[in-house]
């Protein structure tokens, strides 16, 4: 039995066995059925995350000590 992953590798993100261009530039937020994942946490999150890049996210960790 084959584990389901989804993944971002260079332009590229692959759902299950389904591959696509990648929508956004750095891989946050990336739309799948109604959620929006998180490469940071490497899972998806309801709404999209309010920061517009991965670096925000790790100044934000930084300052505040988690997301």
């Amino acid at each position: 039995m084959a584990v389901w992953r989804f993944s971002i590798q260079g332009d590229r993100v692959q759902a299950g066995d389904k591959n696509r261009p990648r929508l956004s530039r750095t891989g946050c937020n990336e739309p799948f059925k109604g959620r929006y994942w998180c490469p940071k946490r490497q899972w998806f999150r309801k709404e999209p995350c309010p920061f517009s890049c991965k670096h925000e996210c790790e100044l934000f960790e930084a300052m505040c000590g988690s997301l």
